[in-house]
């Protein structure tokens, strides 16, 4: 009787036998990016439990202190962009997903600009503010216009009756 199992390693195997050079080069660079990071994920999990850990015994962590918040938080948010490129690279490296994601490639730079305001210098001029604001509302905004096309495309084929089967 033949398993109806999922098996990973045997869908990866087809694939690979009908890739292009260049698809499985892709593929081999997705699955050493996503190793990679998930090593650099690991060692800093390490590093920032130390971290919070040294500060919370030793240093008596002041959450309120301005600096500490910033270093805290600043590192916590540096592991999930970290984390949310190595869960892109995988879906690449799965074939679920071509190898540019611009919604969340756009989304990883929010994040990424996140965490730049909260670790912001409370010194920083009114002009560089404003140019990551600046920067935050157009990719805001970017990602709103990607989203809609893509909801509307959806909808489209959702009642085009050529499109069903």
């Amino acid at each position: 009787m033949k398993s109806t199992r999922f098996n990973p390693f045997q869908v990866f195997r087809d694939q690979w036998a009908i890739m292009s050079l260049y698809e499985r080069f892709e593929q081999v660079v997705a699955l050493v990016l996503s190793a990679v990071i998930a090593i650099i994920i690991v060692v800093s999990l390490f590093q920032v439990i130390s971290i919070v850990f040294t500060l919370l015994v030793l240093d008596v962590f002041n959450p309120l202190d301005h600096k500490v918040f910033q270093r805290v938080f600043g590192m916590i948010m540096t592991l999930l962009i970290a984390m949310e490129f190595k869960h892109s690279i995988v879906r690449v490296a799965l074939r679920q997903d071509s190898i540019i994601q611009v919604k969340t490639v756009i989304l990883i730079g929010l994040i990424a600009l996140a965490r730049k305001f909260v670790i912001l210098d409370p010194e920083a001029s009114p002009a560089k503010i404003a140019a990551l604001a600046g920067a935050t509302l157009a990719l805001g905004a970017t990602y709103w216009l990607l989203r809609e096309r893509g909801d509307r495309a959806a909808a489209t084929s959702e009642h085009d009756p050529s499109s069903s089967q």
